[in-house]
């Protein structure tokens, strides 16, 4: 488990705690760490779970798929990020969303009911993490509100301008790299691939932006 405490000291959970007490809240919180390999599930739609995750390694995207098997991307989670909070504060409601390794990945699991419970072992730092729990919810829906952003638009154009203009900003320069690759970028806009490639040809051709795989440079 010490070898994960670098990661675990970035997750917004653990934001302001220290390496021991990191330490001492594993134990506190039973935690307990699982490998996976690319394209197995840490959890699915239907299920209950009573723990939440933060990822160590690796890579895993949040999805949903309908009835006829259509996907849509809903996140993608990055290193030392929380999911599948949402689910297991509430306990009682299935997961509506499939978690799914996307790389070969590690993650912890965290039982929230002994986060969300008074601690017998009265640790100065049990609330420090309840507080920053409630501000890693903040986050993810600040995060939702701004994808929401995107695939409003009307167009496909749209709302490549949309996402492709927010990366750079998260960036900080015109020239960027995103962690999808087109199909899955076109499911986490909800638009057709073939539709969304030729957009990007046409953009590219009248000199809005160049790009390389999953590599842009806007113009």
């Amino acid at each position: 488990m010490k070898k994960y405490i670098d990661v675990l000291r970035r997750a917004t959970i653990f934001s302001g705690i220290s390496e021991k007490d990191i330490e001492s809240m594993l134990n506190c919180l039973n935690a307990s760490f699982r490998e996976f390999k690319k394209g197995e599930y840490i959890f699915r739609q239907g299920e209950y779970i009573d723990h939440f995750c933060i990822l160590v390694s690796g890579s895993v995207h949040i999805q949903s798929d309908d009835y006829w098997g259509n996907r849509s991307i809903i996140s993608e989670v990055s290193v030392a990020e929380m999911f599948g909070e949402s689910y297991s504060v509430h306990g009682s409601s299935a997961v509506m969303i499939d978690a799914v390794a996307t790389s070969d990945s590690t993650v912890a699991f965290f039982n929230v009911k002994k986060l969300m419970t008074v601690c017998p072992h009265a640790c100065g730092f049990h609330n420090a993490v309840i507080q920053n729990l409630l501000i890693a919810l903040t986050h993810k829906n600040q995060a939702l509100m701004q994808k929401l952003t995107h695939i409003s638009k009307r167009t496909t154009r749209e709302k490549l301008i949309s996402y492709l203009s927010n990366q750079a900003k998260l960036f900080g320069s015109n020239s960027f790299s995103i962690p999808f690759n087109r199909q899955q970028l076109a499911d986490f806009l909800y638009v057709d691939r073939s539709a969304m490639s030729n957009e990007l040809c046409k953009m590219r051709n009248e000199g809005l932006l160049i790009f390389d795989k999953n590599n842009f440079t806007l113009l």
